[in-house]
């Protein structure tokens, strides 16, 4: 695991659909109360990594009490509010100099599948749910991880799935090889 001295944490933190489905048309497809507010707990205070379409589906306006940046290769594209950043290196560095302890990267999938290599924590909303979308979470079973947190609810009024909170540290020897049995045991993906 990275030295926690050396540079803030990298964090992705996410929810998922049972079959890693993330989002659908730029929107997420399911509402869960709870998982936005887990989502705001995590990341205020923090700076915040997504790609432009990430932050189109936000509302194209930043989420406040954090640094947000953007990743975009569009040289116009500027908004109020955000930092713009040509790629995740660019990203990173400038979080890293806003960040007190985490940089939470928070979407999409192709800014998830980029930064996964180099995430030292994973704050994952798994929603028991099967859903059509055309974006995923990349399979973390090219690395290992260790749970260090799990939260499990059942729906309620505002809620209407059952969901887990679950938080994976990066395994200390980094190996960048495939933990079959975890993947299929913890991370609870049904493909």
């Amino acid at each position: 695991m990275a030295d926690v001295h050396s540079r803030p944490r990298i964090a992705l933190i996410a929810a998922m659909a049972a079959n890693r489905v993330i989002g659908q048309g730029n929107k997420m497809p399911w509402h869960l109360p709870a998982d936005l507010k887990h989502f705001k707990r995590l990341t205020i205070g923090k700076p915040i990594v997504m790609g432009r379409k990430t932050f189109e589906s936000i509302g194209s306006k930043p989420l406040p009490g954090r640094v947000n940046i953007v990743i975009t290769r569009q040289a116009d594209f500027r908004p109020t509010g955000v930092v713009v950043a040509p790629d995740l290196q660019k990203a990173l560095e400038i979080a890293a100099g806003h960040a007190l302890d985490e940089i939470m990267v928070i979407g999409g999938a192709t800014v998830y599948e980029q930064a996964l290599p180099l995430a030292d924590r994973l704050y994952l909303t798994f929603i028991q749910l099967h859903v059509q979308g055309d974006a995923h979470f990349p399979d973390l079973r090219q690395f290992k991880w260790n749970e260090i947190s799990s939260e499990s609810h059942t729906p309620d009024a505002e809620n209407p799935y059952n969901y887990s909170f679950v938080t994976y540290e990066r395994a200390a020897d980094i190996q960048r090889t495939v933990n079959e049995k975890a993947a299929e045991e913890k991370w609870r993906l049904i493909e």
